[in-house]
């Protein structure tokens, strides 16, 4: 297929950069959040890192969206294929980042056991670890 060259594949490369970057944001999240709220529960601990992440992502998706749709309005042929593929890429990106991979999370059962260690029983271990 005529559309399916570098450029797509750098695209669609590019895409994957971001789906990945995204969801280790929302796990370190879920992580830290685990560490910071001892009483919540993994549902509400999962909800709040996605919405504390929520305006991270828009700004930094929508920021780039806006750049790629410049590029496939007015970059002619030359880049039509390469911002196509980078629009449809952020928006599936986003979709499997921030709703799948949250919820494969929780189906595969998370637990605070999973990503906080144990303490050791000395308090003194880190003076800044809440």
């Amino acid at each position: 297929a005529e559309y399916m060259g570098l450029s797509v594949l750098a695209a669609v490369l590019a895409v994957l950069g971001y789906s990945v970057n995204e969801s280790v944001v929302i796990f370190d999240r879920i992580r830290e959040n685990f560490r910071r709220y001892r009483k919540m529960g993994t549902t509400e601990i999962i909800d709040n890192a996605i919405t504390s992440t929520i305006s991270r992502t828009i700004i930094t998706h929508g920021s780039t969206q806006i750049m790629v749709l410049s590029m496939l309005l007015f970059g002619g042929p030359t880049l039509f294929y390469f911002a196509l593929a980078l629009t449809i890429g952020i928006c599936f990106g986003i979709y499997s980042s921030v709703f799948v991979a949250a919820a494969i999370a929780m189906w595969l059962g998370i637990k605070r056991e999973d990503l906080v260690k144990p303490s050791s029983g000395k308090k003194d271990d880190n003076p800044n670890d809440p």
